[in-house]
């Protein structure tokens, strides 16, 4: 079974800079969708960034313009470039990997954005 393993999270200043990753633990096809998600405490899930197989982008409104998703398909691992990280930001983060109706989902990986 394919296992996901996100990486890279910890506590940072504001305005400072973390990038995760976010592992399979073999192989996936380069046409599953990559999704980054994060949950702060007492807070909805909200969606941070995503990518298609096709090479397209979205990303949540709170986020555009600071963050950045890409992808190495050859390693099966996605990234999550956070620059300029705000109070906000502090959630804990978590991919997933999709191709129709299954998804496979990383355990997450916790940001504390503070002074």
């Amino acid at each position: 079974q394919v296992q996901l393993a996100e990486s890279g999270g910890g506590l940072v200043q504001p305005g400072g800079s973390l990038r995760l990753s976010c592992s399979a633990s073999r192989n996936i096809v380069s046409a599953n969708t990559w999704v980054w998600y994060r949950q702060a405490p007492g807070q909805e899930r909200e969606l941070v960034a995503a990518i298609t197989g096709a090479g397209r982008t979205e990303y949540g409104g709170s986020v555009k313009g600071r963050f950045t998703i890409s992808r190495n398909n050859a390693v099966s691992t996605v990234y999550l470039q956070m620059n300029n990280l705000q109070p906000e930001d502090t959630a804990i983060y978590r991919c997933k990997s999709a191709a129709g109706s299954l998804e496979y989902w990383g355990q997450g990986t916790v940001v504390i954005v503070s002074s």
